[in-house]
């Protein structure tokens, strides 16, 4: 029996715009049905809230601070291998059809098939744009779908969903890794009726993160959330009409691939997933950037296939880095000894099992191309099922407790009764960031103003820390010998 996983992402769904994770003004069926079908993630987190960055951790299994592609529009690392490239070495077949965000070109990308994937079904966004006219291009950015009607075979959404169907009609026999990568309902939001204006009446009803005042939280958040701090934002209304219908249009499309699916190739594994979130005025701020709150960190992660359980839910906190350790180990692969994720099939296997560990979320820049969104602006942060910690390397820092703090609204990084918590999701941050050789790391992460006991000084703690490798890689070197290292990790000198 072949092995075959079916891989399907949007950008910009956050967990709050999928029906089955409690919102059902959101008309997601097809999402809910994979649902139905297999396990709800309930607390599942992107590794770094932009495009480029997410992806590139979806797709090596290396935060983006190891992999290289740490803001928009820069490459991943000459070292670093994608899950297409150690597939495709096996001998199965891969197909990336849609938005890749990881060549270092700009938005749309460069074209070119990257190593590892089969160049008969890549299709990026460059591709798509070179089938268009001067004027179609034009109108793919700047066309409004409630005024001027959209044909549905104009969009990217549809042609990559073309293709995926033909890969999976090609496949269904042999042993397969599909992505399947909606730049939908991300800007400008384009879809076909009825899509473009189901939502035109529809206002989303206000949580209390909307009257978050940013007192007490880190000053990024109001230089960011500024345009939204009058009274008249504060009354305007959320009718996000736009996002939300080509939500609910990509929606229909990913159904088409995972109906397919279901039907040709009913032993694959499927997942649905998004890169990240967006604020819609929650807590002030708009779209996606260094932030912790769960409008724009909280992603729906979905799974159903062979040996998963219909209509469970895995209410622990789990982090998008142990993806590509999942896909291995679905194929019966080794996971690689450079991978900083874990599989996820166990906890598939038994929903009340833990994984032990906090989903970690980082932030360095939006884009390297621009100065948007704040410029750079380091953050590490750690969340689990009831704590989350954000360090800001250039600002406070923050500390929630969602058990009685659901939306965040109170930093308590100065509290005392919080000590005990706060600190053990330091040292835990700080060994994640050793552990990952994350190139950022100094003293500044842990010489923060509220822990003064923990005093950091210039050799930190002193080691010297290299990636281990898989047998037949080279071994690096040990500085004060010149033999192969013994450890990865040890004393300098």
């Amino acid at each position: 029996m072949p092995r075959q996983f079916v891989w399907v992402m949007t950008d910009t769904t956050g967990y709050n715009m999928v029906g089955c994770y409690g919102f059902p003004v959101m008309r997601t069926p097809h999402m809910d049905k994979i649902a139905e079908n297999g396990l709800r993630f309930e607390r599942a987190y992107t590794c770094q809230p932009v495009c480029g960055p997410a992806r590139s951790a979806l797709f090596t299994g290396l935060f983006p601070h190891s992999n290289g592609s740490w803001g928009n529009s820069m490459p991943l690392g000459a070292d670093v291998k994608t899950i297409g490239q150690r597939l495709s070495a096996q001998g199965i077949a891969t197909g990336y059809i849609g938005k890749w965000h990881l060549d270092a070109g700009d938005y749309f990308g460069n074209g070119i098939c990257p190593d590892g994937w089969d160049p008969t079904y890549w299709y990026d966004m460059k591709t798509y744009l070179d089938e268009l006219t001067d004027e179609e291009k034009v109108r793919s950015r700047k066309a409004n779908p409630m005024e001027t009607p959209i044909e549905e075979s104009f969009t990217f959404g549809y042609r990559v969903t073309q293709r995926a169907l033909k890969f999976i009609e090609a496949h269904k026999d042999q042993d397969f890794f599909l992505v399947v990568s909606y730049d939908e309902p991300h800007d400008p939001g384009l879809c076909p009726e009825p899509y473009a204006s189901m939502y035109k009446d529809v206002e989303l009803e206000k949580t209390p993160a909307y009257t978050d005042d940013l007192q007490n939280k880190p000053a990024l958040q109001r230089y960011w959330g500024a345009r939204n701090m009058t009274e008249q934002a504060e009354q305007r209304p959320v009718k996000p009409a736009r996002l939300l219908g080509c939500n609910s249009f990509v929606d229909d499309l990913l159904g088409r691939v995972m109906d397919a699916a279901r039907t040709l190739t009913p032993d694959a594994l499927r997942l649905f997933t998004s890169d990240h979130g967006d604020a819609m005025g929650a807590h002030r701020l708009f779209a996606k950037g260094p932030s912790i709150y769960d409008e724009i960190a909280r992603v729906p992660l979905i799974m159903e296939g062979p040996g998963v359980p219909a209509g469970a839910v895995y209410e622990h906190a789990v982090s998008h880095i142990d993806l590509p350790a999942t896909v291995l180990d679905w194929f019966h692969l080794p996971r690689p000894a450079m991978l900083e994720g874990r599989s996820l099939l166990p906890q598939v296997g038994d929903p009340a099992l833990p994984t032990g560990r906090p989903a970690f979320v980082e932030f360095g820049r939006y884009e390297i191309d621009h100065d948007g969104f704040g410029g750079f602006q380091p953050m590490r942060a750690a969340v689990t099922d009831t704590w989350r910690l954000a360090l800001h390397a250039l600002d406070i820092d923050e500390l929630y407790n969602t058990a009685d703090d659901p939306y965040c609204l109170n930093n308590r990084i100065n509290d005392p009764s919080c000590q005990s918590e706060r600190n053990a999701l330091h040292d835990q941050i700080i060994d994640w960031m050793n552990a990952t050789r994350d190139p950022f790391r100094g003293y500044q992460w842990q010489a923060r103003p509220w822990r003064a006991s923990k005093q950091p000084s210039w050799d930190m703690e002193g080691y010297t820390r290299q990636r281990e490798n898989d047998p037949g890689e080279y071994r690096q070197r040990d500085y004060g010998t010149g033999l192969p290292m013994e450890k990865a990790t040890r004393l300098k000198g």
